[in-house]
Protein backbone atom coordinates (compact mmCIF):
# COMPACT_ATOMS: atom_id res chain seq x y z
CA UNK A 1 0.00 0.00 0.00
CA UNK A 2 2.55 2.49 0.92
CA UNK A 3 4.45 1.59 -2.39
CA UNK A 4 2.10 2.52 -4.04
CA UNK A 5 1.51 5.61 -2.67
CA UNK A 6 4.84 6.73 -3.14
CA UNK A 7 5.20 5.60 -6.85
CA UNK A 8 1.72 7.77 -7.46
CA UNK A 9 2.76 11.56 -7.93
CA UNK A 10 -0.46 13.00 -7.04
CA UNK A 11 -0.26 10.99 -4.22
CA UNK A 12 2.91 11.94 -3.37
CA UNK A 13 2.71 15.83 -4.25
CA UNK A 14 -0.99 15.86 -2.17
CA UNK A 15 1.14 13.76 1.00
CA UNK A 16 3.65 16.70 1.05
CA UNK A 17 1.08 19.12 0.72
CA UNK A 18 -0.73 17.63 3.54
CA UNK A 19 2.63 17.11 5.84
CA UNK A 20 3.56 20.57 5.61
CA UNK A 21 0.49 21.85 6.83
CA UNK A 22 0.34 19.35 9.77
CA UNK A 23 4.08 20.07 10.74
CA UNK A 24 3.00 24.02 10.87
CA UNK A 25 -0.17 23.66 12.60
CA UNK A 26 1.82 21.37 15.83
CA UNK A 27 5.44 23.67 15.57
CA UNK A 28 3.10 26.95 15.26
CA UNK A 29 4.85 28.32 18.17
CA UNK A 30 8.33 27.36 16.90
CA UNK A 31 7.78 28.71 13.41
CA UNK A 32 5.45 31.81 13.78
CA UNK A 33 8.05 34.85 15.24
CA UNK A 34 5.26 36.69 17.22
CA UNK A 35 1.86 35.77 18.56
CA UNK A 36 -1.31 35.64 16.04
CA UNK A 37 -2.91 38.57 18.16
CA UNK A 38 0.15 40.49 19.13
CA UNK A 39 -0.42 44.34 17.68
CA UNK A 40 1.91 46.66 17.01
CA UNK A 41 1.27 50.08 15.64
CA UNK A 42 4.22 50.39 13.79
CA UNK A 43 4.21 47.51 11.98
CA UNK A 44 0.44 48.19 10.05
CA UNK A 45 1.31 47.42 6.65
CA UNK A 46 4.40 47.06 6.92
CA UNK A 47 6.19 45.53 3.64
CA UNK A 48 7.61 41.85 4.08
CA UNK A 49 11.19 41.71 6.09
CA UNK A 50 13.05 38.84 8.35
CA UNK A 51 10.87 39.75 11.70
CA UNK A 52 7.64 40.41 9.30
CA UNK A 53 7.96 37.21 6.64
CA UNK A 54 4.69 38.59 4.83
CA UNK A 55 4.21 42.07 6.83
CA UNK A 56 1.84 43.02 8.83
CA UNK A 57 -1.73 43.40 8.56
CA UNK A 58 -4.17 46.30 8.76
CA UNK A 59 -3.43 46.13 13.22
CA UNK A 60 0.34 45.61 12.76
CA UNK A 61 0.11 42.07 13.65
CA UNK A 62 2.04 39.87 11.93
CA UNK A 63 0.61 38.01 8.87
CA UNK A 64 3.10 34.84 8.43
CA UNK A 65 2.38 33.95 12.04
CA UNK A 66 -1.54 34.48 11.71
CA UNK A 67 -1.76 32.06 8.95
CA UNK A 68 0.77 29.85 10.36
CA UNK A 69 -1.93 29.46 13.28
CA UNK A 70 -4.73 29.76 11.11
CA UNK A 71 -3.71 26.14 10.23
CA UNK A 72 -4.27 25.04 13.53
CA UNK A 73 -7.47 26.27 13.70
CA UNK A 74 -8.76 25.06 10.35
CA UNK A 75 -7.12 21.45 10.70
CA UNK A 76 -7.99 21.18 14.47
CA UNK A 77 -11.72 21.79 13.05
CA UNK A 78 -11.96 19.96 9.98
CA UNK A 79 -9.85 16.55 10.75
CA UNK A 80 -11.81 16.12 13.79
CA UNK A 81 -15.06 16.72 12.17
CA UNK A 82 -15.07 13.95 9.58
CA UNK A 83 -13.96 11.98 11.78
CA UNK A 84 -17.38 12.14 13.52
CA UNK A 85 -18.94 11.97 10.39
CA UNK A 86 -17.14 8.97 9.09
CA UNK A 87 -18.10 6.95 12.58
CA UNK A 88 -22.05 8.80 12.08
CA UNK A 89 -22.22 7.53 8.27
CA UNK A 90 -20.57 4.43 8.68
CA UNK A 91 -22.69 3.18 11.69
CA UNK A 92 -26.05 4.70 10.60
CA UNK A 93 -25.68 3.38 6.45
CA UNK A 94 -24.12 -0.36 7.32
CA UNK A 95 -27.25 -1.08 9.50
CA UNK A 96 -29.80 0.98 6.79
CA UNK A 97 -28.52 -1.41 3.88
CA UNK A 98 -28.09 -4.74 5.92
CA UNK A 99 -31.28 -4.71 8.20
CA UNK A 100 -33.14 -2.43 5.17
CA UNK A 101 -36.98 -2.26 5.84
CA UNK A 102 -38.75 0.69 7.67
CA UNK A 103 -35.68 1.76 9.55
CA UNK A 104 -34.02 2.08 5.99
CA UNK A 105 -36.97 3.89 4.53
CA UNK A 106 -37.37 6.33 7.22
CA UNK A 107 -33.91 7.24 7.58
CA UNK A 108 -33.22 7.84 3.52
CA UNK A 109 -36.43 10.34 3.93
CA UNK A 110 -34.66 11.95 7.00
CA UNK A 111 -31.28 12.84 4.68
CA UNK A 112 -33.09 13.68 1.86
CA UNK A 113 -34.58 16.70 3.88
CA UNK A 114 -31.18 17.87 5.47
CA UNK A 115 -29.53 17.16 1.68
CA UNK A 116 -32.22 19.69 0.69
CA UNK A 117 -31.19 22.51 3.12
CA UNK A 118 -27.62 24.47 1.40
CA UNK A 119 -25.36 24.17 4.90
CA UNK A 120 -25.38 27.60 4.89
CA UNK A 121 -28.86 27.99 5.65
CA UNK A 122 -28.50 25.11 8.78
CA UNK A 123 -25.18 27.51 9.43
CA UNK A 124 -26.27 30.63 10.09
CA UNK A 125 -29.93 29.09 11.24
CA UNK A 126 -27.78 27.55 14.86
CA UNK A 127 -25.54 30.11 15.07
CA UNK A 128 -28.34 32.73 14.75
CA UNK A 129 -29.84 30.72 17.99
CA UNK A 130 -26.98 29.59 19.89
CA UNK A 131 -24.37 32.40 18.94
CA UNK A 132 -20.55 32.70 17.47
CA UNK A 133 -17.94 30.16 18.47
CA UNK A 134 -16.01 26.83 17.72
CA UNK A 135 -18.36 24.34 19.28
CA UNK A 136 -21.31 26.55 16.97
CA UNK A 137 -19.04 26.15 13.67
CA UNK A 138 -18.11 22.40 14.73
CA UNK A 139 -21.96 21.58 15.08
CA UNK A 140 -23.31 23.47 12.14
CA UNK A 141 -20.98 21.65 9.66
CA UNK A 142 -22.29 18.01 11.44
CA UNK A 143 -25.37 18.88 10.98
CA UNK A 144 -25.41 19.96 7.40
CA UNK A 145 -22.82 17.35 6.17
CA UNK A 146 -23.90 14.05 8.47
CA UNK A 147 -26.83 13.08 5.74
CA UNK A 148 -24.14 12.75 3.14
CA UNK A 149 -22.26 10.61 4.46
CA UNK A 150 -24.89 8.24 5.78
CA UNK A 151 -25.90 8.51 2.16
CA UNK A 152 -22.58 7.97 0.55
CA UNK A 153 -21.66 5.20 3.18
CA UNK A 154 -25.10 3.18 2.50
CA UNK A 155 -24.32 3.31 -1.14
CA UNK A 156 -21.38 1.28 -0.51
CA UNK A 157 -22.61 -0.80 2.19
CA UNK A 158 -25.57 -1.67 -0.28
CA UNK A 159 -23.64 -2.61 -2.79
CA UNK A 160 -20.91 -4.71 -0.66
CA UNK A 161 -24.25 -6.43 0.77
CA UNK A 162 -25.39 -8.22 -1.81
CA UNK A 163 -21.81 -10.00 -2.58
CA UNK A 164 -21.48 -13.77 -1.91
CA UNK A 165 -18.85 -13.81 1.42
CA UNK A 166 -21.92 -11.86 2.92
CA UNK A 167 -24.82 -14.35 2.16
CA UNK A 168 -21.57 -17.01 3.38
CA UNK A 169 -21.27 -15.92 6.55
CA UNK A 170 -24.71 -15.79 7.15
CA UNK A 171 -25.46 -19.16 6.03
CA UNK A 172 -22.05 -20.01 8.83
CA UNK A 173 -24.29 -18.90 11.17
CA UNK A 174 -22.45 -15.53 12.21
CA UNK A 175 -24.80 -13.21 14.06
CA UNK A 176 -26.04 -10.01 12.13
CA UNK A 177 -23.10 -7.67 14.69
CA UNK A 178 -20.14 -10.37 13.80
CA UNK A 179 -21.18 -9.73 9.62
CA UNK A 180 -21.74 -5.50 10.04
CA UNK A 181 -18.69 -5.56 12.02
CA UNK A 182 -16.25 -7.77 11.16
CA UNK A 183 -17.07 -8.43 7.19
CA UNK A 184 -19.58 -5.83 5.74
CA UNK A 185 -17.32 -2.09 7.44
CA UNK A 186 -13.81 -3.52 7.03
CA UNK A 187 -14.57 -4.23 3.46
CA UNK A 188 -16.61 -0.81 2.92
CA UNK A 189 -14.13 1.62 4.94
CA UNK A 190 -11.21 1.83 2.68
CA UNK A 191 -13.63 2.97 0.09
CA UNK A 192 -15.33 5.33 2.72
CA UNK A 193 -12.04 6.89 3.37
CA UNK A 194 -11.35 8.02 0.27
CA UNK A 195 -14.68 10.14 0.16
CA UNK A 196 -13.66 11.14 3.89
CA UNK A 197 -10.17 12.25 2.80
CA UNK A 198 -11.33 14.78 0.08
CA UNK A 199 -14.38 15.37 2.71
CA UNK A 200 -11.79 17.47 4.96
CA UNK A 201 -11.14 19.17 1.47
CA UNK A 202 -14.54 20.37 1.99
CA UNK A 203 -14.93 21.00 5.34
CA UNK A 204 -11.96 23.39 5.19
CA UNK A 205 -13.46 25.67 2.10
CA UNK A 206 -16.98 25.35 4.24
CA UNK A 207 -15.26 26.66 7.79
CA UNK A 208 -12.97 29.28 5.29
CA UNK A 209 -16.45 30.32 3.96
CA UNK A 210 -18.27 30.93 7.25
CA UNK A 211 -15.84 32.72 8.59
CA UNK A 212 -15.31 35.18 5.40
CA UNK A 213 -19.03 35.92 5.46
CA UNK A 214 -18.51 36.68 9.31
CA UNK A 215 -20.44 33.80 10.76
CA UNK A 216 -18.99 31.31 13.90
CA UNK A 217 -15.72 32.76 14.59
CA UNK A 218 -15.28 36.36 16.89
CA UNK A 219 -13.57 39.34 15.03
CA UNK A 220 -9.79 38.87 15.42
CA UNK A 221 -9.52 34.93 15.23
CA UNK A 222 -6.40 33.81 13.19
CA UNK A 223 -8.34 32.16 11.04
CA UNK A 224 -8.03 31.65 7.26
CA UNK A 225 -11.70 32.70 6.00
CA UNK A 226 -11.52 35.25 8.99
CA UNK A 227 -8.52 36.90 7.81
CA UNK A 228 -10.26 37.03 3.81
CA UNK A 229 -12.73 38.42 6.07
CA UNK A 230 -11.35 41.57 7.95
CA UNK A 231 -8.50 41.90 4.65
CA UNK A 232 -11.29 42.95 1.87
CA UNK A 233 -11.76 45.90 2.89
CA UNK A 234 -8.01 46.31 1.86
CA UNK A 235 -8.14 44.48 -1.22
CA UNK A 236 -7.47 47.38 -3.93
CA UNK A 237 -5.01 49.24 -1.63
CA UNK A 238 -3.41 45.95 0.08
CA UNK A 239 -4.48 43.06 -1.70
CA UNK A 240 -1.71 40.43 -0.63
CA UNK A 241 -3.53 40.43 3.13
CA UNK A 242 -6.39 38.46 1.54
CA UNK A 243 -4.65 36.62 -1.49
CA UNK A 244 -2.41 34.85 1.37
CA UNK A 245 -5.16 33.04 3.61
CA UNK A 246 -6.74 32.06 -0.29
CA UNK A 247 -3.65 30.70 -1.04
CA UNK A 248 -3.40 28.88 2.04
CA UNK A 249 -6.78 27.51 1.88
CA UNK A 250 -6.27 26.46 -1.60
CA UNK A 251 -3.25 24.58 -0.66
CA UNK A 252 -4.81 22.76 2.30
CA UNK A 253 -7.64 21.90 -0.11
CA UNK A 254 -5.48 20.66 -2.91
CA UNK A 255 -3.36 18.44 -0.86
CA UNK A 256 -6.38 16.47 1.00
CA UNK A 257 -8.58 16.25 -2.72
CA UNK A 258 -5.24 15.35 -4.60
CA UNK A 259 -4.06 12.36 -1.77
CA UNK A 260 -7.63 11.55 -1.65
CA UNK A 261 -7.99 10.99 -5.40
CA UNK A 262 -4.99 9.53 -5.51
CA UNK A 263 -6.59 6.79 -3.07
CA UNK A 264 -9.32 6.01 -5.03
CA UNK A 265 -7.11 5.09 -7.75
CA UNK A 266 -5.17 3.28 -5.65
CA UNK A 267 -7.77 1.54 -3.87
CA UNK A 268 -9.99 -0.05 -6.59
CA UNK A 269 -12.28 -2.63 -6.60
CA UNK A 270 -9.57 -5.22 -7.80
CA UNK A 271 -6.77 -4.07 -5.63
CA UNK A 272 -9.09 -4.28 -2.39
CA UNK A 273 -8.95 -8.06 -0.58
CA UNK A 274 -12.01 -9.30 0.27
Amino acid sequence: MLRKILHNPQAVVGLILILLLCLMAVFAPVIAPHRPDAIHGAARFTPASFSYPLGGDQLGRCEFSRLVYGARLSLGISVPTVGILVILGMLIGCACAYFGGLVDRVFTVICDIFIAFPSLVIAVSLIGVLGNGIKVVLLSVLVSLWAWYVRIARTYCKTEAAKDYILSARIAGASDLNVVFRHLIPNVLPQFLVYACTGIASVIILISGFSFLGIGFPAGTAEWGAMMNEARTHLYSHPMLIIWPGIFVFAAAAGFTLFGEALRDILTPEDITI
